[in-house]
């Protein structure tokens, strides 16, 4: 017997809320009535931050992906850990996150909260505040739809396997985005995002005496950078040495010529599965930023909370 023409579409609108529940409860203008200041208070406490630190649109970028990857961009990376729970970001990989992307949120929060309480939520502003950045120093503009929750549970034993390491084989990271639901391309338009920002000695300096990928001259300039890593280790060196505070296809164009600062940079450009997209993004930066935006846009719903499944949280370090 032949399904009725009504019923028949209800089944498919219920099927397609099981297939996106989190997406159906966002929007683009989220917080319109509820905050209508919220563009405003982002924009202005942005702008700000990027002007006195200009490391900040690197560092909140690299939060950001932190957050995201192990298990969604639910704001659970900013949680402070207790005597009873090691958070996410007290794991190893995530102690060298920069306390200026912290400072950017807390400011940004404190200012909604004085404006309209209990109502923005700490994974939205992060999320919508590495937009901003990225767009500020070059990058390109994405969509970024809003009303995320944040997550009560934030555990520092969730984050090992989740996020790649510079020293990981190129494909155990591809696996690592595949599982995640990102293609090979997805992977590599997001690596870009190491256009801007640094990364410290301690990432690199093991490969510096017999890794074959680097410019001869360029890894005599890092050895001789990182000389005195064991005194001091906040020595850093920038990932792109060509334009490092500009969001620019230069990246891209670096790795073909031993410019690549990590062992994973040169992993993109040895791996056959990975090589063609990094050509492509060294010839053509409007490519590359198209796809870094898709890819963004995809990110920023990556395992996202809604309903009851979060909370709005009064400061962004601890759950209500």
């Amino acid at each position: 017997m032949a399904m009725p023409k009504e019923r028949f579409f209800l089944i498919l609108i219920s099927f397609s809320s099981l297939i996106y529940p989190s997406q159906s409860r966002l929007s683009y203008n989220y917080y319109s009535k509820s905050c209508p200041n919220f563009n405003k208070i982002i924009q202005e406490t942005v702008t700000s931050k990027q002007i006195t630190s200009p490391s900040t649109a690197a560092g909140t970028l690299r939060l950001f992906f932190h957050d995201c990857l192990p298990n969604g961009c639910d704001a659970s990376i900013l949680i402070s850990s207790t005597p009873f729970n090691s958070a996410e970001r007290d794991a190893d990989i995530n102690l060298s996150l920069p306390g200026d992307a912290f400072d950017l949120v807390t400011r940004a929060k404190t200012a909604l909260e004085l404006s309209c309480p209990n109502t923005v939520s700490c994974a939205d502003i992060l999320t919508i505040a590495t937009r901003d950045l990225v767009t500020m120093v070059g990058g390109p503009y994405y969509n970024v739809l809003l009303g995320r929750k944040d997550y009560r549970i934030s555990k520092s034993s969730y984050v090992e396997g989740n996020l790649p390491r510079p020293t990981m084989p190129m494909s155990k990271i591809i696996s690592l985005f595949a599982v995640k639901g990102f293609s090979v391309q997805e992977m590599v338009a997001l690596s870009g995002a190491h256009t801007i920002g640094f990364s410290h000695c301690k990432e690199f300096k093991s490969y510096l005496y017999n890794d074959t990928h680097y410019n001869q001259r360029f890894v005599q300039a890092l050895r001789n950078a990182c000389a005195d890593y064991p005194k001091n280790p906040t020595l850093s060196v920038f990932n792109d040495i060509m334009t490092p505070n500009n969001f620019d296809n230069k990246y891209f164009d670096n790795l073909g010529k031993g410019l690549g600062l990590l062992e994973s940079d040169h992993g993109l450009y040895n791996n056959p599965m990975t090589n063609p997209f990094v050509e492509i993004y060294a010839k053509d930066e409007k490519k590359f930023f198209q796809d870094f935006a898709r890819a963004m846009e995809k990110l920023s719903v990556y395992g996202i909370k809604t309903g009851r499944r979060g909370e709005i949280r009064r400061r962004c370090d601890a759950i209500n």
